[in-house]
């Protein structure tokens, strides 16, 4: 018994040793039953410039595999984009990469979370200077407040790997079957800063929702998708398709976020010597880009001026 021990903690300090620092934060954790199958989810209209789409994920609490909603959230800084975690195989065990923010989109398994992340990179929108501008090939954004906007599914069919059967890791038996690109190994240590307290937020109010873990809805959780983070400053808005914007919403390392985006955000605490502000996109073999859903409700806007109507532009020339 105490050699099983042993050997399992000596697999741990190899892991360790083996895994980018940024790859995970805090705890390492690794399981011997993969995750269930990632559901499939509408997901709801960008409900504010600036905000960015952070797809949800099975994660492993106290009692079980339970489901993180996807969400959007304020980006933390200007240029920052977010890489999502993922669970990966190695040594017979499932281990959890955590997530981060950092100027490029690094490794993420090859899991297809849709909505941008289809496996390799980042295909949902770019930084053009100050602002973040949506493809809205993949995203879906409420365009009475969102108007930065393109479209471009070239770059969707390019970045694709096809996970017909919503495998939720990567390698191991039945798993996603993607090594690290260069660019990809190269965005995985850079400077990077992990979840925001929004996102953690996030995570604790599904952690702490016993209907979200899998052993209680069998991998199929009621509320799969929230337009803003759960449990933050006291204020869900969880279920998928409330798509009505917040006035005075909250602050996360950000200035102005309310809604209507007249105001340009003010963006703090940003690391210091930015890369490119525009994230990489890899040739990937896979063109099996599934079309996302598409949720078609739009709020009422709440102020007494006309919408502005969406500005359509085109993709850009270049995207690497």
């Amino acid at each position: 018994m105490d050699l099983l021990r042993k050997s399992r903690w000596m697999l741990l300090a190899l892991l360790l040793s083996l895994v980018p620092a940024s790859s995970f934060a805090g705890v390492l954790i690794s399981v011997g039953i993969a995750p269930p199958i990632l559901p499939v989810y509408e997901q709801p209209a960008c409900p504010q410039p600036g905000w960015m789409w952070t797809p949800g994920y099975w994660a492993y609490g106290d009692d079980g595999y339970y489901w993180v909603p996807g969400a959007w959230v304020p980006a933390p800084y200007e240029g920052a984009l977010w890489t999502p975690p993922y669970w990966g195989w190695s040594g017979g065990l499932y281990v959890f990469h955590g997530g981060y923010w950092g100027p490029h989109v690094g490794y993420y398994g090859g899991v297809n979370y849709g909505f941008g992340f289809m496996g390799v990179g980042f295909v949902g929108g770019m930084w053009r200077g100050h602002d973040f501008v949506y493809n809205t090939a993949v995203v879906h954004v409420n365009n009475v407040y969102v108007h930065n906007t393109y479209i471009d599914r070239t770059v969707v069919e390019r970045n694709t790997i096809v996970n017909d059967r919503h495998v939720a890791y990567s390698g191991g038996p039945g798993g996603i079957n993607h090594q690290p690109t260069g660019e990809e190994r190269s965005a995985m240590h850079e400077q990077h800063i992990g979840a925001t307290s929004a996102q953690q937020a996030h995570i604790q109010a599904a952690r702490s929702d016993r209907s979200f873990y899998a052993k209680n809805n069998g991998g199929h959780p009621q509320t799969m998708a929230a337009e803003r983070p759960m449990g933050f400053n006291n204020n869900n808005h969880g279920a998928q398709g409330n798509a009505r914007p917040q006035q005075n919403s909250f602050n996360n390392n950000r200035g102005n976020t309310n809604a209507g985006g007249q105001n340009r955000p003010q963006y703090q605490n940003r690391p210091p010597a930015q890369p490119s502000r525009q994230p990489q996109y890899q040739q990937q073999q896979g063109h099996g880009n599934q079309p996302q859903p598409r949720n078609e409700s739009r709020p009422a806007p709440q102020h007494e001026s006309k919408p502005q109507p969406q500005r359509e532009e085109k993709a850009p020339k270049e995207h690497r």
